[in-house]
């Protein structure tokens, strides 16, 4: 694989493994520098549709990773992760480094950097927030966590996905922070549903709640986002499924366990995004927690933009 030629830094080789909801934008950002980009995901289609926008298709992960120096890794669970760190582990070819921008939590993070140090390959621990929007504008947060050399190698290429922060030195510690901000970010959108619910219960216009909840101390990126634009639509269409929402508040909570911190609120949280699941699947839309709150009430949360 020639250079890519990105900004002049000469990379050896770029590879990207998953091509979800996340990781295609992503990888289409990365794309968009002039990067020449490998890629490789179950699902054909997807790598069809990253090939259309001017990736390679790798044809496979061991493939891949003879070509690349640098591997991208946006996989949906931490057993994903995991097993995808030992496949290239076992035939690590060129790679010098992996960036996982998946969401595993900090042990499965940890148990990673192991295995592919043991095949001298550095892992960058860089989760991502930010939503499908974010991954697509090229406007993501980024948690940052991995050895200096490396994390300074493939910054550039971080910033085309979004705002970078360094968080620590130490893979695993950048998965902390994520954990702590998607628990945030859930329960905001946990109890701005409730009392949205509440005030349509008592005859409040939608539209005017949002209005006066932006304008004051309640405004949330529940507030400010995903209920304006997903649910008073009644879209339901944030692009996030509920199982992944569930996975990444579990984990929130086995870190706050195993460090003994009590998150009273969070089980909470847990419990009604549980409920969400059970009664609508998996593959629901978390924005949808709000459709058990609304049976319950007898009442439905609508906006303008619902027609």
């Amino acid at each position: 694989m020639a250079e890519t030629g990105f900004a002049g830094l000469g990379f050896a080789g770029l590879g990207f493994v998953g091509l979800g909801n996340m990781g295609r934008p992503m990888a289409a950002n990365i794309i968009a520098t002039g990067a020449s980009l490998l890629v490789n995901d179950r699902d054909a289609g997807a790598v069809a549709a990253l090939v259309a926008q001017g990736a390679e298709d790798a044809g496979s992960l061991k493939a891949l990773c003879a070509r690349a120096e640098t591997v991208f890794l946006s996989l949906p669970t931490p057993e994903v992760v995991l097993a995808v760190g030992r496949e290239i582990a076992s035939h690590p070819g060129m790679v010098a480094r992996v960036v996982d921008l998946s969401t595993t939590g900090p042990k499965a993070e940890m148990d990673l950097a192991e295995v592919l140090a043991a095949s001298g390959i550095a892992l960058i621990d860089s989760p991502v927030s930010g939503g499908v929007a974010g991954a697509k504008k090229g406007t993501l947060a980024l948690m940052a966590a991995g050895p200096s050399p490396h994390f300074e190698r493939v910054e550039p290429l971080l910033l085309a996905l979004g705002k970078v922060i360094r968080v620590a030195n130490e893979p695993g510690k950048a998965q902390v922070m994520k954990l702590i901000n998607n628990i945030c970010s859930a329960a905001s959108l946990a109890i701005t549903s409730e009392a949205m619910v509440m005030g349509a219960r008592a005859g409040l216009d939608a539209d005017v709640m949002i209005e006066v909840l932006n304008a004051g101390s309640g405004r949330t990126s529940a507030s400010t986002d995903k209920i304006p634009r997903f649910v008073l639509s009644r879209g339901f269409d944030f692009g996030f499924a509920i199982a992944l929402s569930l996975k990444d508040i579990r984990l929130a909570l086995e870190e706050a366990e195993r460090l003994g911190c009590q998150m009273l609120v969070g089980n909470a949280v847990r419990t009604l995004f549980s409920i969400t699941r059970a009664q609508l699947g998996p593959d629901a839309d978390m924005t949808e927690i709000i459709r058990p709150l609304e049976a319950w009430a007898g009442t439905e949360l609508r906006g303008k933009a619902a027609g």
